[in-house]
């Protein structure tokens, strides 16, 4: 079998078998394929797509190369949810915490942040001690203890995916809905969960900018996992405007505590209800979707979620303090008002470029050797739909390098329209697929 006639294959159009695809992935991670003939087959891919049967195949296959998590030994039904990544999400910190406390375990795997998208490794790394990096056996043993922890991804774990993910990176192939399918799940698949929760973003701050395009990622993510034998879920939700007033690491972890203590922005809160709540419906808890978001938003109101949360940052080596004094965070010394320069509303936003923005004070990465800032971030005052006058504070930006300001600023403008009529209101949930 050759590398070259795979690429020709696919570059005329025709399915790849499965011994083609694992002959690929295989020699990929032996490193026996050099990069260019690997670039030339993604692209290929990304012009010529992949049958639904190819796209599971290839999702696997990424499975399949390197270590699978073992986690029969944590006691009872495991649940996790994954976000297609946004602007402001920080929704795994608030729903793993209301999930575990519960009853059902949340053993979670995430990923760090590139680009404009924020990463949940990242922002529990900005909490003082925390530990993301675990051995499997004191992981295993802090979810049996509190129901939940979360850790980052080992190298060992679909190898595949790290070297294509940085080749599609840099040949202008990350959107490819096969590649995003098998990317995604192949991780998820690793990992040994019973019920999985997809949080699939659609909008300007999205990987798929269209409903129609989120549909379509969104069915062919939960067939995968079905074929896989676990329990699924998509959420088809907005991502026109950030969410939550907190971009930013230390920032949003300040605001998902906020969030568990019930005194959050309404649209975190109801998309953490919601998405808990579907965690908990597919692990068999509650008896209906709209009982079980009940018993999430309880889970808020009666302080328990909180107290996994505060628990679980204590077994993972972070201060268990930070839940009531942010100040451990530490502060941005650099703190900049954007005011508003005429009257109107807020029409859209570019989450994108709001995302972008918080990217240049320091908030994120360009490439994942990059050192982040902390306490870097925006604060938003203002979002879509809502009325401003001429001096308004929009957002506060916060940097330690005044030399960013400029910059972001610039993005930042940019990425808002305001007009003299409101927008038509849009749901937070645009679709489920179930």
């Amino acid at each position: 079998m050759r590398m070259y006639d795979i690429i020709r294959k696919k570059r005329d159009g025709e399915s790849l078998s499965r011994e083609e695809i694992r002959f690929f992935t295989e020699n990929l991670v032996k490193g026996e394929i050099p990069d260019y003939q690997a670039a030339a087959l993604l692209m290929a891919i990304y012009f010529q797509g992949m049958d639904p049967e190819e796209t599971r195949e290839l999702t696997f296959a990424i499975r399949d190369s390197g270590e699978r998590l073992d986690f029969s030994a944590v006691h009872g039904i495991r649940a996790d949810k994954h976000s297609t990544g946004g602007v402001g999400d920080k929704t795994s910190l608030v729903a793993a915490p209301i999930v575990a406390s519960l009853g059902i375990k949340v053993a979670k795997v995430s990923g760090r942040g590139l680009g404009h998208t924020g990463g949940t490794v990242d922002k529990l790394e900005s909490i003082p001690g925390f530990k993301t990096e675990l051995p499997e056996e004191e992981f295993i043993d802090i979810v049996n203890q509190v129901g939940a922890a979360i850790v980052g991804q080992s190298r060992e774990i679909a190898p595949a995916d790290k070297i294509l993910y940085a080749l599609r990176d840099v040949t202008a192939t990350v959107d490819s809905l096969p590649l995003i399918v098998s990317s995604i799940m192949g991780k998820k698949l690793a990992a040994d969960d019973d019920c999985i929760v997809l949080d699939v973003k659609t909008g300007s701050g999205a990987f798929m900018k269209t409903l129609e395009d989120s549909r379509a990622l969104a069915s062919a993510m939960v067939d995968t996992g079905k074929n896989a034998g676990k329990k699924m879920m998509a959420l088809i939700t907005d991502m026109d405007r950030p969410l939550g007033a907190a971009v930013g690491n230390a920032l949003e972890v300040i605001e998902a505590i906020e969030t568990l203590k019930g005194k959050g922005p309404e649209d975190l809160t109801q998309l953490c209800v919601i998405l808990s709540g579907a965690m908990l419906y597919l692990a068999g808890k509650g008896g209906t979707l709209e009982q079980a978001e009940a018993l999430a938003s309880q889970a808020i109101t009666d302080g328990s979620a909180l107290k996994v949360f505060t628990e679980m940052v204590r077994l993972q080596g972070g201060d268990p303090r930070i839940t009531e004094d942010y100040s451990l965070f530490g502060t941005a010394p650099i703190q900049h008002e954007i005011r508003a320069v005429e009257d109107g509303y807020i029409t859209g936003m570019d989450t994108e470029g709001i995302g972008k923005a918080s990217l240049s004070l320091g908030a994120g990465r360009n490439t994942v050797t990059e050192p982040i800032d902390y306490t870097a971030g925006i604060i938003l005052h203002k979002k879509t739909g809502d009325r401003v006058k001429a001096g308004d504070v929009l957002a506060v930006f916060h940097t330690s390098d005044e030399a960013r300001l400029k910059t972001a600023e610039d993005i930042f403008l940019r990425a808002l329209t305001i007009g003299p009529e409101p927008p038509e209101e849009k749901p937070l949930v645009l679709d489920i697929i179930d």
